[in-house]
């Protein structure tokens, strides 16, 4: 296999997985704690990090990688796992996967500001306009009965598109999937602290579906979702693979209906169809 197929190959596989997260996080927290399954998918995740980086003696970051490192911890391993979870204890995942059609937007943004990238001015209306139909969704869905739920999404969609900026930056110089893990093994203490606080006295008695919910987000979605995508980044590029992103909507949708049995209003393919052809427009006049 040639190595552009190939890195569309696993980008699709990436997405794939990704696009599983907030359906599995809405099991999960129907049970766990939100702040408990935050740190326990960061401790599980970071625990077989550090095994991938021993198994393969990567080299361990420079003192001057640490805040990076540091910064794509609260992004990703705490800020977008969190929030979501937050979020997901009052909205359904149908509906926060709506939300997720403005991450690639969002982490051009944060790339203008980390990589001083100059985009041409009809990426900011496109930007733009991608953000004004996510705010009137909310309001005609029902902002008014759940406005926590929906601004804790799009604080989550922030945390993530900053997450992934600041580690493109840093994967330039450590590596795609080294970045996640040694952010995940730099975090480990503090989240193995917290996991042991936080855990609550039921916990044997959660159900297997939590327990199937908590071990996806921790392998799959922390994890593994980030060494298929990273490695389909760099083997076919980030401009050319990164459009697959725009499929995680869609497969989010048809994993919460298929898998939740939750409904997927016309509305809710409306809105993710028209944030998607934002996305597409922005990202073609990024540059």
């Amino acid at each position: 296999m040639e190595k552009t197929t190939s890195g569309f190959v696993n980008g699709f596989l990436g997405v794939l997985v990704f696009s599983g997260s907030l359906p599995a996080t809405r099991v999960a927290v129907m049970e766990f704690d939100p702040l408990f399954l935050t740190v326990a998918r960061a401790v599980i995740a970071g625990a077989l990090a550090g095994l991938l980086l021993l198994a393969f003696r990567e080299r361990r970051p420079e003192r001057g990688d640490l805040l990076s490192l540091f910064l794509v911890s609260l992004g990703v391993v705490v800020g977008f796992p969190l929030l979501t979870a937050l979020a997901l204890k009052q909205v359904t995942s149908a509906h926060s996967i709506v939300f997720v059609g403005l991450l690639p937007v969002t982490t051009a943004v944060f790339g203008v500001v980390r990589g001083g990238e100059r985009p041409r001015p009809a990426f900011w209306l496109f930007s733009g306009l991608g953000s004004a139909i996510v705010v009137g969704f909310a309001l005609r869905q029902g902002f008014a009965a759940s406005p926590a739920g929906d601004l804790l999404m799009l604080a989550a969609i922030l945390a993530c598109g900053f997450g992934y900026a600041e580690g493109a930056s840093l994967s330039r110089k450590l590596g795609g999937w080294q970045v996640i893990s040694w952010a995940l093994v730099l975090s480990l203490p503090a989240m193995t602290m917290l996991m042991l606080l936080t855990m609550p006295v039921s916990l044997a008695q959660s159900s297997a579906a939590s327990w199937i919910g908590l071990g996806y987000v921790s392998i799959f979605s922390m994890l593994v979702g980030f060494v298929f995508w990273y490695r389909g980044l760099a083997q076919g590029g980030i401009v050319a693979v990164g459009q697959l992103q725009l499929l995680q909507p869609f497969f989010g949708l048809a994993l919460a209906a298929i898998f939740l049995g939750e409904s997927v209003s016309w509305t809710m393919l409306a809105a993710t169809l028209a944030i998607v052809a934002c996305v597409a427009g922005a990202k073609k006049f990024a540059r």
